[in-house]
């Protein structure tokens, strides 16, 4: 089985995001994998494991995404793939899933495992666009992937009603939930061995594709601005007579919260 998991560099969300005149101030920023993507990575590697699948890794993006590969690396993957090109600088969902459509297209590829969004624009649609793009079986928020034979897999999914589970015929394609693994933290022999590994490097001329063909003169979808929310005013804090305090919290709610 060969298994393609897809990776997406994101501003890590622990830091302190600044917002100046529509957009993020670049200034101080540091990226990291995306968290749903760490998931498939793990996935993947626990496939590799228990199935002798043979794993590899795409990234769409600048130089850095090198390191997150890497990463990958480290984490039991295979082989990586960095789709570096500048007409991707504002790619919106479509574009990406249109890039990687070419991507698995060229590789031949059983299964691919996404994460089931990004931490930064939490869209959703990348994966499942992907599938539609192939004419693929997809399934959503998966989390579980059992391989019944060559051709078969079978995954639970979180529904609406509880947990669901599915039989697919490969290939497909599959987004899959935080909930589906711990990611696990590389070993040190590991990152020494991923710093010595080939990254496959290419733009979308080496996929036999161009920015019109992609879809990146036409988005489906644009970032027009980005908005600092608004901050939380000090709460306060009542001390004194149980009593008095009642009446006036509940007068405050009355008065100023207008919550009565």
């Amino acid at each position: 089985m060969k298994i393609l998991t897809t990776v997406k560099k994101v501003v890590d969300v622990e830091l302190n995001i600044r917002v100046k005149d529509g957009a993020i101030v670049e200034d101080g920023l540091q990226y990291v994998i995306n968290a749903w993507d760490e998931n498939a990575v793990e996935a993947a590697v626990q496939l590799k494991e228990k199935n002798n699948a043979e794993t590899t890794l795409v990234s769409l993006g600048g130089g850095d995404n090198a390191d997150i590969i890497r990463k990958c690396y480290a984490m039991g993957i295979d082989e990586g793939i960095h789709v570096d090109d500048p007409a991707l600088a504002k790619a919106d969902s479509a574009v990406y899933a249109n890039v990687l459509k070419k991507v698995v297209e060229k590789g031949g590829y059983d299964l691919v495992i996404t994460g089931k969004q990004a931490q930064d624009t939490d869209s959703g649609q990348t994966g499942i666009m992907l599938a539609e793009f192939l004419g693929l079986p997809c399934v959503s928020n998966v989390v579980s992937i059992d391989v019944l034979d060559d051709s078969h897999i079978k995954v639970s999914r979180l529904g609406d009603a509880g947990t669901e589970i599915v039989e697919l015929t490969l290939p497909a394609v599959v987004t899959v939930s935080d909930s589906i693994n711990e990611p696990r933290l590389p070993a040190m022999r590991g990152i020494m061995m991923a710093k010595k590994k080939k990254i496959d490097s290419t733009d979308l001329a080496g996929l036999g594709t161009s920015g019109a063909d992609v879809g990146c003169g036409a988005l489906k979808s644009e970032i027009i601005e980005f908005m600092a929310s608004k901050t939380r005013k000090a709460g306060r804090k009542f001390e004194g007579d149980a009593a008095k305090i009642t009446a006036e919290v509940a007068g405050l709610l009355a008065t100023e919260a207008k919550v009565f």
